[in-house]
């Protein structure tokens, strides 16, 4: 696709500015304020025409919102893959290996959140690590800084962790717990918001924006399309993790879940991304290799929607990619103009680090953090899947250990969470859905 060019949009809005500040500090304030009101008032009409193009029909036929619609859009797929559960110590260490895994691709992604590659690379020539790390940040950039959600960047460093420092890659994860033992696996999106409004303070992006329009009394059915340009963006497959959990082997189950929960704040690629990885997760504790699990999720989403074109796409070329240079390389050229943390791009640099990784979650997740873009959201939805495959048991002791079975949160009334309390939760919803 060829995006409009936004290059100089920046500079634009700088010098217009700085031109604007110039008049008055020179004595045209009037004139000058009149000017930026009605540019102001001419880019917020400029929004709203450019809402109303009209969407290719044919794209829109092949992207639908509706449930229904998109299930029958969907290639055959085995929908199930367990007739019954394994053994109570195998799921375990499946359930909390799964969860582990999203933490620590999520704390190994954080400091460089957003980074580009050679700014990594050159962050660890100078600090002496190893590029790409296969351990956690012994410095970060800003350490008294503090992020969105009130954590200074010392947090994140190695020497300093006690637990799994706060950030919104983990508190989805229990939200979606707390979602399901409140309103059941077969939860609305109504109960979605519901529970949003009781736990949830903050957010940014899309899911900033659907707490806002919550609170503002709008429709559930409106909520993720007022107001919103981040529908597509990775917000909601961020969340799909712990809709994997419970539902552990049942991809259909997973995908349909994730469905009620991304539809409160995203539309199109922006649902199907969180659906995908639900039924990646899923699937990942029933097969033996991450491609199977992404092949099994293909099948779960709309066969001719950009997002399956894409993962489609990123199998392919995958066979031949070596590591996060050529799977940056890549993406960029397929993806150029596309934003950062969009769903689309994130989640072929996921199946890249997957692929890569096959069986060796260092390395997967090394690779996968080193790629780029939004690297804690896709180190950790790779970490689910390597963990969900592999196990708690062969995860490095080194790389959790420092958690002290412990995850921190902001959601309203939650000091914390723990592996093994979480583990035991999760399995019990699982054991529902299996009717044990």
């Amino acid at each position: 696709m060829n995006y409009p060019d936004f290059s100089d949009f920046a500079l634009l809005q700088l010098n217009l500015s700085e031109y604007a500040r110039m008049k008055c500090e020179q004595g045209s304030e009037a004139e000058s304020n009149k000017i930026i009101e009605e540019v102001r008032a001419y880019i917020q009409k400029a929004m709203v025409r450019i809402q109303e193009i009209p969407d290719d029909a044919e794209l829109t036929a092949n992207e639908p919102d509706n449930l229904d619609s998109i299930l029958k859009l969907r290639e055959n797929g085995p929908r199930r893959l367990w007739n019954s559960l394994p053994d109570d110590q195998t799921l375990a260490d499946k359930v909390e290996g799964a969860l582990t895994g999203r933490m620590i691709g999520c704390m190994l992604g954080v400091p460089v959140e957003g980074h580009t590659v050679e700014n990594m690379e050159a962050w660890c020539q100078y600090t002496g690590k190893q590029f790409p790390p296969i351990d956690y940040w012994e410095n970060v950039m800003f350490p008294h800084a503090k992020n969105f959600y009130g954590a200074y960047g010392y947090q994140y460093m190695k020497s300093n962790m006690r637990s799994v420092p706060i950030d919104d890659d983990v508190i989805y994860t229990e939200l979606s717990l707390l979602i399901m033992e409140e309103c059941g696996c077969d939860f609305t999106t109504e109960d979605v918001g519901k529970i949003w409004k009781k736990y949830l303070p903050l957010a940014c992006t899309a899911e900033e924006i659907a707490i806002n329009n919550l609170n503002k009394g709008v429709p559930v059915d409106k909520v993720g399309i007022t107001d919103n340009p981040y529908r597509q963006w990775i917000g909601a497959a961020i969340r799909s993790d712990g809709l994997a959990y419970a539902a552990a082997g049942m991809p259909e189950k997973a995908a349909r879940m994730a469905y009620h929960d991304a539809f409160l704040s995203h539309r199109r690629n922006g649902i199907y991304g969180e659906m995908f990885l639900a039924a990646a997760q899923s699937a990942a504790f029933a097969v033996d290799s991450p491609v199977e699990a992404i092949e099994i999720a293909l099948t779960e989403i709309p066969k001719n929607c950009n997002l399956h074109k894409d993962i489609e796409w990123a199998l392919k070329v995958g066979k031949n990619v070596k590591d996060h240079k050529d799977a940056r390389k890549l993406v960029d050229e397929r993806f150029g103009g596309m934003h950062i943390v969009h769903t689309n791009n994130n989640l072929c640099l996921i199946v890249f680090g997957l692929m890569i990784g096959e069986k060796d979650i260092v390395k997967g997740l090394a690779e996968s953090e080193a790629m780029g873009l939004d690297s804690d959201c896709t180190s950790a939805s790779a970490g689910s899947i390597f963990g969900a495959i592999i196990g708690k048991k062969n995860i490095p002791e080194y790389l959790y250990k420092r958690f002290n079975n412990t995850i921190d949160t902001y959601l309203i009334g939650k000091e914390s969470f723990h592996f093994d309390d979480m583990t035991r939760r999760f399995m019990k919803l699982t054991k529902s859905l299996y009717n044990i």
